[in-house]
């Protein structure tokens, strides 16, 4: 087992705490599916979200689908002029018998601008 890491991202259409715990919920949800991933292999997973984004911690969502045994850290994104808004970012490490290169990084909605090459 090697330790690797996972980044996606998705946008929230309103700064609201049920919008914001929905739309983390389904980018972590659609990371753990399309990785295939054990929620005991999970290390931690840390969240950005850009100044626009204050109404909930991305983090509440984890704990909410049962990542219990893992370390959450929430963070704000910087601020990059003409950056894309409403964004909540993921880095997810865990363990796994994958390469760093096996992994299926997950942007979502408009999210999807952040990493054209995939």
């Amino acid at each position: 087992m090697r330790v690797i890491s996972i980044r996606g991202a998705i946008t929230v259409e309103k700064n609201t705490s049920e919008n914001i715990l929905d739309n983390t919920t389904k980018l972590l949800e659609t990371i753990i599916k399309k990785n295939n991933i054990k929620s005991k292999d999970i290390i931690s997973v840390l969240f950005t979200a850009t100044s626009d984004i204050d109404s909930a911690y991305p983090a509440k969502a984890a704990r909410q689908m049962g990542l219990l045994d893992c370390s959450l850290l929430c963070f704000q994104e910087m601020y990059v002029k003409d950056s894309l808004s409403r964004c909540i970012r993921v880095l997810l490490m865990l363990n796994s018998i994958k390469s760093q290169t096996e992994v299926n990084h997950i942007y979502l909605k408009e999210a999807k601008v952040l990493r054209k090459d995939i």
